[in-house]
This record gives structure tokens, C-alpha cells and sequence, in this order.
């Protein structure tokens, strides 16, 4: 098989939660564009109908279905659906995010668990019960949406980071644990990239000035530039990688002292 055909998604079918905002529908349409079914979903119809319409337009099947991330039996209606009308899901990325800035001594019981079940119960939710249909199938991709705050502290996001540090270890125990299954799990862990989730977050005063003074590339991600990635990982390239964080952050994992410093 040729490089260029091991990177097509021909005949995989996708479930994207969060699919139809941000990174999760980049990710989706550019599945589409490959060559996968792709079934995206979050908890808005008509961001659904919307997102399904455009995968529709690449020549692709899709699904209109709806979800509530932090609610395990809405994600259990949406993965038995979609294998009964797909007859297989291959690939699963949990897009799905939540995020806030406010300082730690402020932060309330019901903006951390907000956070918590968005970011860490959603995406638990989504890989338990999409891998009992890959254990079946014996085949799976499984990509969870890190983040640069899995492994540094951002100002004023105590809740947001620690449900990503622990998407990455959960990433890492099921990689190790579901290989037999033959189904990989892995993350992303991009940089800062510009969605609804943080449009506010990144126009507070000095917050964008210090992102890219951290950022070697010295300018955000664009988010057409995390979906090489995701195709990668979703694809027979990828068949020995596991258990595995690939950063997308144009370096700022690596800064370190940058010059000026």
C-alpha cells in the first residue's frame, strides 16, 4: 500500500463528538474529504443538521444525531445508532470541550464540574462505550482532544487543566489496555487555536501577547493545521502508533527561554 493510500479513509466511518464547532469540524469535514462516513455530533440540532449537510456535500453518508457529552445514556443512543445504521464505527474523536477563566479561590463547585464532566467524564463516556463496538469489529482509532494545558498550568484555568492532564492519562491506560482489541487510542494536544470555547478567553488584556511570546511559530494555530494530525492517527499510517500525545502547538511545548527573555 502507497503512502497516499494508507492516508485515505475510504470506507471507515467517524464519529466526532463535538463535531460540528472548533476543531471538532475541522476534523470532521476534512475525514469527509478523505474519504470516511462521518457522523458529527453535539447537542445543538441545527449545528448538526448543518455540519451532517456539508459532510453530504463532500459525497459522504452521515447522521443527524444529538448529545449531551456529560450524559452517558444520550452517548450510548448515538453509538448504538449509529452501528445499527452504519453496521461499524472505526474511528471515534472526543472534540467536545469546556472551558473558563476565573481564579482558583473563585472557582465554584458548579463551574468544576461543569468543566470535569465535559472534558474528562465526556470523553470517558464516548471510548467505553464506542470500544465495545470496536472490541466486536476487533478494529478501532480512538482520538481524544488533549491539550498544552495537559502538561503546563494556564493562568486562571485550574479546572480546564487538570481534565486535560487527566484526558492524557486516561488516553495512555486505555491505549495500553484495549491493544489487544486492536483498537489504538491516542490524543492531540494542540496549541492554542482560535474557537468559540476561548474567543473570550483570548481577547482579555495581554492573555494573546503572552501565548505568542511562548510560541516559536509566533502565531496561533490555524485550525485546518490540527487536521493532518487527526487524518494520521485515524489512518493505517498510524497502525503501530499507541498510547501516544502528538503536540500540535507550533513548538510551544518546547520554548523553554525564548529569545528576549
Amino acid at each position: 500500500m502507497s503512502i497516499s493510500q494508507a492516508l485515505r479513509l475510504e470506507d471507515r466511518r467517524a464519529l466526532v463528538f463535538g463535531g460540528t464547532s472548533g476543531i471538532g469540524r475541522a476534523i470532521a469535514l476534512a475525514f469527509a474529504a478523505v474519504g470516511a462516513d462521518v457522523v458529527p455530533v453535539s447537542r445543538r440540532a441545527e449545528e448538526v443538521a448543518k455540519t451532517a449537510a456539508e459532510i453530504r456535500a463532500l459525497g459522504r453518508r452521515s447522521m443527524e444525531l444529538t448529545a449531551d457529552v456529560t450524559c452517558r445514556p444520550q452517548v450510548r443512543h448515538v453509538v448504538e445508532h449509529m452501528a445499527a445504521e452504519m453496521g461499524r464505527i472505526d474511528i471515534l474523536v472526543n472534540s467536545a470541550g469546556a472551558t473558563k477563566r476565573v481564579p482558583s479561590l473563585e472557582l465554584t463547585d458548579e463551574e468544576w464540574t461543569n468543566i470535569l464532566d465535559v472534558n474528562l467524564n465526556g470523553t470517558w463516556y464516548a471510548c467505553q462505550e464506542t470500544a465495545r463496538v470496536m472490541k466486536e469489529q476487533q478494529y478501532g482509532r480512538i482520538i481524544n482532544i488533549a491539550s498544552i494545558g495537559s502538561f503546563f498550568s494556564l493562568y486562571e484555568a485550574t479546572a480546564y487543566c487538570a481534565s486535560k492532564g487527566a484526558v492524557v492519562m486516561l488516553t495512555r491506560c486505555l491505549g495500553a489496555e484495549w491493544a489487544k482489541y486492536k483498537i489504538t487510542v491516542n490524543a492531540i494536544a494542540p496549541g492554542v487555536f482560535e474557537t468559540s470555547i476561548n474567543r473570550n478567553i483570548l481577547l482579555e488584556p495581554g492573555r494573546w501577547a503572552s501565548i505568542i511570546s511562548r510560541t516559536p511559530m509566533r502565531r496561533l494555530g490555524e485550525l485546518e493545521e490540527i487536521t493532518g494530525a487527526a487524518i494520521f492517527l485515524a489512518s493505517d499510517s498510524a497502525s503501530f502508533v499507541n498510547a501516544t500525545i502528538l503536540s500540535v502547538d507550533g513548538g510551544f511545548m518546547a520554548q523553554g527561554v525564548g529569545p528576549g527573555c
